[in-house]
């Protein structure tokens, strides 16, 4: 997590230091959770995430998002075998990695506290603005909602897991969704015993953080910054 000074802040409309620490911890701590502890979400805690969600922005002010709240217990199990049954195919699709991707489990659908669907909502054929050249921008914004909301559930303690092994269609019938709607995320949400110190992939040995240094240009593909030429911002994982 980056530090703060106490310097003197320029612009009236900053945060705290504090506030400022509050926002960096949740973006830093905030993790892919694969594993639940069971228990429950208040609902007044679900609103006030889902609030935050719906405050992301989205381009055109389009607002794509929608949220299928699983209630049903018995709705929970014919979910989780359409993920196995994507599991089973993306590791046969990995090769040499099938057996390392397979010990991936993903029963928090089955475990977390809440499920929820994130969907792209039917009718966005309708917004140009800002899509003309990038109609993806819908998928763009959604992102931006399920972030917010991640970082709330890391606020409130709360862990969440973004699983997207499935196929949609089947996962769009068996939900009743309307045609042109296009879900893009079962989200496992609740308590956990625990957040990983790091990513759980990168704890997997699966990948690791690139450097931020090799990430960022000035002016041309592949130039290096400026903002990193002193080899010690930027380089860690």
């Amino acid at each position: 997590m980056p530090q703060l000074t106490t310097q003197a802040i320029s612009s009236a409309q900053a945060f705290t230091q504090a506030e400022r620490l509050a926002v960096y911890r949740a973006i830093h701590e905030r993790r892919d959770m694969r594993h639940f502890g069971g228990g429950s979400v208040a609902p007044e805690v679900l609103r006030r995430m889902l609030q935050a969600a719906h405050h992301a922005p989205s381009v055109g002010f389009m607002q794509p998002w929608r949220f299928i709240r699983i209630t049903q217990p018995a709705l929970r199990q014919p979910l989780h075998a359409l993920v196995e049954q994507e599991r089973i195919l993306t590791a046969q699709a990995l090769g040499q990695r099938q057996e390392e991707f397979m010990r991936l489990k993903v029963q928090g659908i089955l475990d977390a506290a809440e499920l929820l669907v994130v969907a792209l909502a039917d009718g966005r054929e309708q917004h140009v603005f800002g899509r003309r050249t990038m109609p993806q921008m819908d998928l763009a914004s959604a992102s931006c909602a399920i972030q917010n909301l991640w970082l709330a559930a890391r606020a409130e303690g709360l862990g969440m897991g973004w699983v997207s092994i499935f196929d949609p269609v089947a996962l769009g019938q068996l939900l009743g969704f309307p045609v042109g709607a296009e879900p893009i995320a079962l989200l496992c949400l609740g308590p956990v015993q625990e957040f990983y110190h790091e990513p759980m992939l990168q704890q997997e040995r699966w990948a690791q953080r690139a450097p931020l240094a090799s990430l960022v240009f000035d002016d041309q593909w592949n130039t290096p910054s400026a903002l990193f030429s002193s080899g010690t911002e930027g380089t860690n994982a």
